[in-house]
């Protein structure tokens, strides 16, 4: 009898992200973060120019990349839209092979079905119910003998205003009825659809959001420079 462990992929795998951890990118975002606010603060408190140059260098590099990315993501949003789905897909065929998968899966689905009920944000798979048939333990037509066959995760679930507790087997056999009656129990309607929903409805809560991190990014490089300036002009003078 074989008793080796029977491989399971992790967030790596899964993700395609190839080889890189997402634990990884927050590290790097905590230390990019902690390195700018280092630089800023003894340079401000020592006058020190050059933690404020590359305060300010990194905090203008910071904002452009932003402006590149947003830009890029208008211009080439048939890329954007088709590289999602490739995610989503991919992560909804190992949704049971990794539980930090399955909880980001879990709340991206709960995340944009938080909206009150009727306001079109339900959301279930990349485009509908069916796209959990990538998956071996939720697929129709499979020889599976799972209980969840046929089903959909408890995350595609209207939610039930009496229930006090999540009912985890809510989308057990959904699938099996006819389509007309699905909307009676979990949403019908694809995340990326949802999304692309949402997002014009709230175009100036997302422009609002955007412009008010760039001011802030612009006043801080305008503090840094105007710190230098006054240094510079304080060294300057010490020298007649």
């Amino acid at each position: 009898m074989n008793s080796q462990p029977r491989w399971r992929p992790g967030m790596l795998h899964v993700t395609r992200m190839h080889g890189i951890d997402p634990v990884v990118l927050v590290l790097i975002v905590g230390v990019v973060m902690f390195t700018l606010g280092f630089a800023g603060c003894v340079g401000a408190l020592r006058e020190n120019i050059c933690l404020l140059n590359f305060f300010c260098g990194a905090i203008v590099l910071i904002f452009f990349l932003e402006l590149a990315v947003a830009v890029l993501a208008f211009l080439f949003q048939d890329w954007v839209r088709d590289r999602f789905r490739e995610f989503f897909e991919s992560n909804i065929r190992s949704y049971r092979d990794d539980i930090d998968l399955q909880n980001l899966i879990d709340s991206l689905q709960k995340a944009v079905s938080t909206a009150p009920a009727g306001s079109q944000n339900q959301c279930c798979g990349a485009y509908g119910p069916e796209d959990w048939d990538l998956n071996v333990y939720f697929n129709c037509s499979g020889a599976s003998y799972s209980r969840e066959k046929c089903g959909v995760p408890f995350s595609c679930c209207v939610p039930d205003p009496a229930q006090k507790v999540v009912n985890t087997q809510c989308g057990y056999d959904v699938r099996i009825q006819l389509k007309s009656k699905w909307d009676e129990s979990i949403f019908t309607k694809g995340c990326i659809q949802a999304l692309e929903g949402w997002l014009p409805r709230n175009i100036y809560i997302v422009a609002g959001v955007f412009i008010a991190i760039s001011l802030l990014q612009i006043f801080g490089i305008f503090l840094a420079r105007t710190l230098i300036s006054d240094i510079e002009s304080v060294k300057a003078g010490h020298h007649f």
